[in-house]
């Protein structure tokens, strides 16, 4: 099978291996269960499962996130996927989606859990009659990543913090609130750093 596109893969892996399989091991993935590759709500996950009842249809939204681009990768990812759309995203990594997923061939914490031996197998199977997911790793873009805007401000001697614009220092650098700070005539000391 050549898939046209990375969506067209993942509904094929799916429909032809993921759900006989898991109706092997008794479990079903539901019917209203759509794969994209897409970006996923954090940097660190590599795949996302979202609830039907975050969907106006009401179909499991999954993201296989962009930066996977080998096909045993995301398959594993996606079957961990199609675990929490099977036993409803509430189930959280606890021992309702723990049976399932252990069902199914996935082992070790929860949170991150992979493909075990008998998977493994099982996957490389599938990829070899399948053929090859159809993307390539997207890289980090070259974009600067935009740092705070707010810069802090520290009163250097009861510590009292504010946070202002580098446009508001300009115009006049901020003062303590406390009366005694301002009649010593402590200072404000301005972070640079954007921390």
């Amino acid at each position: 099978m050549q898939a046209l596109n990375r969506e067209a893969y993942l509904n094929y892996i799916t429909d032809t291996y993921a759900r006989p399989h898991f109706k092997a091991k008794g479990y079903t993935i539901p019917d209203r269960v759509r794969m994209s590759c897409g970006q996923t709500s954090t940097k660190k996950a590599i795949g996302e499962c979202w609830s039907s009842e975050a969907s106006e249809d009401k179909h499991c939204e999954i993201f296989i996130a962009p930066r996977l681009s080998k096909s045993f990768d995301v398959i594993d990812t996606l079957i961990h996927e199609l675990c929490h759309a099977t036993v409803g995203n509430k189930a959280g990594h606890g021992a309702i989606f723990k049976k399932c997923a252990n069902a199914v061939g996935l082992e070790g914490k929860m949170t991150s859990a992979g493909a075990g031996a008998e998977l493994k197998t099982i996957i490389q199977s599938w990829i070899a009659e399948a053929g090859e997911y159809p993307h390539a790793t997207l890289l980090s873009s070259n974009r600067k990543k935009q740092g705070t805007r707010m810069i802090k401000c520290v009163c250097s001697h009861c510590g009292y913090q504010v946070y202002t614009s580098k446009k508001w220092i300009e115009l006049a650098k901020p003062t303590c609130p406390d009366v005694d700070c301002e009649a010593n005539g402590w200072d404000m000391s301005v972070n640079l750093t954007d921390d």
